[in-house]
């Protein structure tokens, strides 16, 4: 047996862990499934959600919890990035503006399809690489729980046979997504866009209160916004402007359903990239939202708040957007905001 200062010694307990400890990350490696952050492999480093509204808001909201299924998805991080200011603007050219590489994407949303009307970007629907649509949350007809009219088909013929700017509705700013959505549905019954006379206000909920106090006769906002004064027994939905009845309100029917009028209106919320994303990219988070949208987390979390689930593929998202930012420029032609 060798004896000698130069023998080599039995590692010491310190020394294997140490060696166990420099050996973990080749081995948590080893064990990643492919694509999973590899080099060369999309995604390979940490991926920036950009979000154009302030945190706290139903966008932000929508966007976290997006971003930690996509990152459990994946196996990178998706960080989300408020970048606020010019009425939306400054985050949907952030989004617009970035590297083409997929590590940095972004939440459009309805803005997007108005504001080039109004002067306020050059932007369009088209100023992007579509990856999916997520989130609608259609406009809804409400009037006051005391009302005569306890159906839209009683409301809408009140509305013909009124005079102009007898009736008086509310719901967001004049030019807002709720004033546009309802003066569509003005458009599609035959009466001009200020039949109604519209009274501004900051935001759905300060509609409501109007509502329920009696100022106004009619409010259009989403039905998770009407909610609370719908509980109270302060308001009454009368119709929802989508294709499909909303599950969390099974008993409000469309406007198609009541009226025949196919119109259909509201927020939307939807993932994409600046122009020229590549396909490979494209195809990776295409597949991960559509995974995201169908599990049961997103499923609960948009429940839960009331939010409304809409997926549509690229292409999908891409005609819907077309769709979307012709009917917003007929809107805002009608009430005289567009510009050229």
């Amino acid at each position: 047996m060798p004896t000698g200062r130069n023998q080599p010694r039995p590692p010491t307990l310190r020394t294997a862990h140490r060696r166990s400890l420099l050996a973990a990350p080749a081995l948590a490696i080893a064990l990643r499934p492919p694509g999973a952050g590899a080099q060369g492999r999309y995604p390979s480093r940490p991926v920036q959600l950009l979000v154009p509204w302030a945190a706290g808001g139903g966008t932000d909201a929508v966007a976290r919890m997006v971003a930690s299924l996509l990152e459990r998805d994946l196996g990178q991080p998706f960080v989300v990035v408020n970048r606020t200011g010019g009425q939306g603007v400054v985050g949907h050219a952030a989004i617009a503006n970035a590297a083409p590489d997929g590590h940095t994407i972004g939440m459009l949303t309805l803005e997007i399809a108005m504001m080039h009307w109004v002067g306020l970007t050059e932007l369009t629907p088209r100023s992007y690489t579509p990856i999916a649509l997520l989130n609608q949350d259609p406009a809804a007809v409400l009037v006051n729980a005391s009302s005569p009219h306890t159906d839209i088909r009683g409301l809408a013929e009140a509305l013909r046979a009124a005079p102009p700017r007898r009736i008086k509705g509310t719901g967001s700013g004049r030019g807002g997504s709720w004033h546009l959505a309802f003066v569509g549905w003005l458009r599609a019954m035959g009466l001009p866009a200020d039949h109604v006379l519209w009274v501004p206000v900051e935001g759905a909920a300060l509609g409501m209160q109007e509502l329920a106090a009696g100022g106004v006769d009619l409010a259009a906002c989403s039905l998770p916004e009407g909610k609370g004064m719908i509980d109270a027994r302060r308001a009454r939905p009368l119709a929802v402007m989508a294709q499909e009845r909303n599950a969390a309100f099974p008993e409000v029917p469309t406007l198609k359903e009541a009226l025949g009028i196919d119109h259909a209106a509201g927020l939307w919320r939807g993932i994409a990239g600046p122009p020229g994303l590549p396909a490979e990219v494209r195809q990776t988070l295409g597949a991960a939202l559509g995974r995201v949208i169908r599990s049961e987390e997103f499923q609960g979390f948009m429940a839960t708040r009331g939010f409304g689930t809409s997926f549509a593929d690229a292409d999908g998202f891409a005609a819907f957007m077309d769709r979307s930012d012709q009917a917003m420029g007929a809107a805002l032609r009608d009430v005289g905001l567009a510009k050229g």
